[in-house]
């Protein structure tokens, strides 16, 4: 089967890769164009155009898949695998291919329909996600679906964590599923909209960590916003100084309802854990301004942290 594979960033390298390698014919690989990344902002290639650069696949850029002439950009192609594409694919490209496009999501549809799956899995607490391949329609992550993985989510597992497993598994479902979507010897199931749920894209706006809330609600947001936006303070010594703080992976401490009577929410423990509105969170790795990702242990020798000093809303500083 001719495959063309439309997709810009890292979720879909894996996938495109394992197509590749398991023999598929890509005869094209589509992507967004390059940006500037990075303090530099120097333009760099997606991570796609990278990955077909290296597999010697042909490949095109395109800041709207739907302008392009439909014959010289899918050629003979039977099937259009999408993931982590970033645009709107319309209905001449998904008539036009006899196959239809198909969806890599990072989620079990219908939950988590939107930009920011895995991240919202973690943030909600869920103990389990996983991926999904389904029929691209005109709806968004709605079409039937073809199949799905699970896996469990660690208990202080972070967003790219989860990202980089979830890819694996999309490029071990993509091949597994692809042949007998092609042969006509799956049947997909309509996805239920009663249990759909909604997972809008992140934004510097979420990076805040509300300290009054329960323990684990404050570890899931810093372990799903690692490492983008990021969950964010202030670290406020008790000598005055204050530095702006990254917060990358957390874990529960002691789950006592109540706070500590001396130490308010967001004050650092006599334990050096930091208390909430209900338990503690221990704080595991985070990223000073400037700095470097570093344990909180190392952070914490570094700076003296001690019972008294508080981590404090970026609003405060």
């Amino acid at each position: 089967m001719q495959i063309a594979f439309l997709g810009t960033g890292d979720f879909a390298v894996r996938s495109l890769e394992t197509l590749a390698r398991a023999g598929f014919e890509v005869v094209r690989v589509i992507s967004q164009p390059d940006r500037p990344a990075g303090r530099g902002r120097k333009v760099v290639p997606t991570p796609v155009r990278s990955a077909a650069e290296r597999l010697g696949l042909p490949h095109i850029q395109t800041d709207d898949i739907n302008a392009l002439d439909f014959a010289a950009t899918f050629g003979g192609a039977e099937i259009g695998v999408v993931a982590a594409f970033g645009q709107r694919i319309g209905p001449a490209i998904l008539a036009g291919l006899p196959r239809g496009c198909i969806n890599l999501h990072g989620s079990i549809l219908p939950k988590y329909r939107g930009a920011a799956p895995y991240q919202w899995a973690i943030i909600n607490g869920e103990q389990t996600t996983g991926v999904t391949v389904f029929q691209l329609d005109q709806k968004w992550d709605h079409g039937p679906i073809w199949g799905c993985r699970e896996t469990p989510i660690g208990d202080t597992e972070t967003a790219d964590e989860l990202h980089d497993r979830l890819a694996t598994l999309a490029a071990e479902l993509i091949v597994d599923t692809l042949p007998a979507i092609v042969a006509g010897t799956l049947e997909p199931r309509t996805q239920d909209a009663q249990i759909a749920t909604r997972a809008p894209k992140l934004s510097k706006a979420d990076c805040e960590i509300d300290w009054a809330q329960p323990a684990r609600q404050v570890v899931r947001r810093i372990n799903g916003l690692w490492s983008w936006p990021t969950a964010t303070c202030v670290f406020a010594s008790r000598t005055g100084k204050r530095e702006r703080l990254q917060l990358a992976r957390a874990a529960l401490g002691e789950q006592d309802s109540q706070p500590i009577s001396d130490t308010p929410s967001g004050g650092v423990r006599s334990d050096g854990a930091i208390q909430t509105g209900a338990g503690s969170v221990r704080l595991l790795e985070v990223k000073p301004a400037g700095g470097k990702l570093m344990d909180f242990a190392a952070f914490s020798n570094g700076r003296d942290v001690q019972h008294g000093d508080l981590m404090v809303p970026l609003g405060t500083a």
